[in-house]
C-alpha cells in the first residue's frame, strides 16, 4: 500500500511484519481504540493504516515492552500527541515509570529469592545422589 504516491499508508499485513505481530493483535489494539484506521475497498473491509496509526502501534509495543496498562498506554500515546501542558504530562509519566520500576523491582527480588532456593534443592539433591551413585 506504501506506493500511493505522496501518501504513507500502509495494510495490516505490512504493520504485521512491520512489528512482528499478529494481525490479530493490531486489530485488538484497534478494538481498544489505540488505532483507528480507515476503510476501504468493498462493504470498507481493507483496513487502511496511517502514519499516525504506526507511530500509535510503535508506542503501544514500547509500552507493552514495559509493561505498561493498555490505560497507561492510551495516555503515553495522548502526551506523545498533544504538545500543550507538556511538563504536567512528563510529571504523570515519570510516576508510571516510577510505579513499574518499584513493581519490576519487587519482582525480581522475589525471582532472586527463588532462584536462590532452587540452587539450595539441586545442591541437596546432588549431595545426596553421591553415596547413591557409588554403590
Amino acid at each position: 500500500m506504501s506506493d500511493h504516491p505522496g501518501m504513507s499508508t500502509f495494510s495490516i499485513g505490512e504493520l504485521a511484519r512491520e512489528f512482528d505481530v499478529t494481525p490479530r493483535t493490531i486489530r485488538f489494539y484497534e478494538d481498544q481504540r489505540l488505532l483507528a484506521p480507515k476503510r476501504a475497498g468493498t462493504g470498507g473491509r481493507q483496513r487502511v493504516y496511517s502514519q499516525r496509526d504506526r507511530t500509535r502501534l510503535k508506542l503501544t509495543l514500547r509500552g507493552k515492552r514495559l509493561g505498561l496498562s493498555l490505560s497507561e498506554i492510551r495516555d503515553l500515546i495522548g502526551m506523545y500527541e498533544s504538545p500543550s501542558d507538556t511538563a504536567a504530562q512528563l510529571e504523570r509519566f515519570l510516576a508510571v515509570l516510577a510505579r513499574h520500576r518499584a513493581t519490576l523491582e519487587r519482582q525480581l527480588h522475589d525471582l532472586q529469592e527463588t532462584l536462590a532456593e532452587i540452587e539450595a534443592h539441586e545442591a541437596r539433591a546432588r549431595g545426596l545422589l553421591v553415596p547413591l551413585r557409588r554403590s
